[in-house]
């Protein structure tokens, strides 16, 4: 199921992750979770994770579930 996120993300900070190729994924900490975009398309679609989805993601990644 898609959840539909509707928050103003005008004000929102974005960080950018690094990239030695130009593309980067963006993301933004709000206090209804995290939005992440692509950089090279800031004008597109987000992605938004709740705090536990994102504390989930990011476990993972530090535990090295996505290694190939």
């Amino acid at each position: 199921m898609v959840k539909k996120f509707d928050a103003d993300l005008t004000g929102a900070q974005w960080r950018r992750s690094a990239s030695s190729e130009g593309a980067a994924v963006e993301v933004a900490l709000l206090e209804e979770g995290v939005a992440v975009r692509d950089s090279r398309s800031p004008d597109g679609d987000v992605l938004f994770f709740t705090p536990a989805e994102w504390d989930a993601f990011v476990g993972g990644a530090k535990d090295g579930e996505f290694d190939l």
